[in-house]
């Protein structure tokens, strides 16, 4: 298994936006392309509280091409984005990790 840490950085004001577009559409798309998500939070206490971080489970790397890549191209996710954005930018960027447990990880 392998776990991907995203951590997306809001343009001031833009998390409830970028909650919401979550909410009602990434994770239905998600769903619809056998993504896992293993997580959402939110930062109560760092160096930023306009950030989302949250973890995904993948099989493989190849699992995580093909899903990935399927979601990103699909005109539903395209659209939503699109829509989610009309009023401005939601993200001013986005940190992406890939991660593999350890041989003591209580998570594997």
């Amino acid at each position: 298994m392998i776990m991907e840490m995203r951590v997306y950085r809001c343009l001031p004001g833009r998390l409830p936006a970028l909650m919401k577009r979550f909410d009602t559409l990434t994770l239905k798309l998600w769903d619809k392309h056998g993504i896992k998500q293993a997580g959402f939070y939110t930062t109560l206490i760092g160096t930023s509280n306009q950030e989302l971080t949250y973890f995904i489970a993948w099989d493989s790397l190849a699992d995580r091409e093909k899903k990935w890549t399927a979601f990103q191209s699909d005109p539903d996710w395209i659209a939503g984005r699109a829509r989610s954005e009309e009023d401005g930018q939601i993200i001013d960027n986005i940190v992406s990790q890939l991660l593999v447990p350890t041989a003591f990880s209580a998570v594997k």
